[in-house]
């Protein structure tokens, strides 16, 4: 079977990189119905199809450039996540009520940033594991 072959961490770049696949989809409408009013909503939006882009070629061709690459960019996301998770929770925070529920509710999603912080992360564990690739 095809998959028998492949270590762990080589299925972890591909799920990091398809997961960016989509939260390129989402990131992407949540900030095009803010009228991207921010400079910074337009990281996430340019950033996670490359990641995508760069984890897929990594996951079917290992070469220490691409994972020199794939390392760089995924740290870049977690710095990326972390500032927009200020700017989300400073954003709910700005909001008539400030930081009550019901604005973390229909506010900025706080949540968002988290996972995109997260699945860098991921990425990260995925390249430093003991495993080849």
């Amino acid at each position: 079977m095809f998959w028998d072959a492949w270590p762990i961490a080589r299925i972890l770049i591909l799920f990091v990189s398809l997961a960016f696949m989509l939260m390129a989809i989402q990131v992407t409408m949540y900030h095009y119905r803010q009228n991207f009013h921010h400079k910074a909503m337009w990281a996430p939006v340019i950033l996670s199809p490359i990641f995508f882009i760069a984890g897929l070629v990594f996951t079917f061709y290992n070469a220490n450039g691409l994972s020199v690459l794939f390392q760089i960019l995924m740290w870049l996301g977690v710095v990326s996540g972390m500032i927009g998770f200020y700017y989300h929770f400073r954003g709910v925070g700005v909001r008539v009520g400030g930081w009550a529920l019901r604005n973390f509710l229909i506010g900025p999603p706080v949540v968002l940033p988290v996972m995109f912080t997260a699945v860098s992360v991921l990425g990260l564990i995925a390249v430093y594991w003991r495993q080849p690739l």
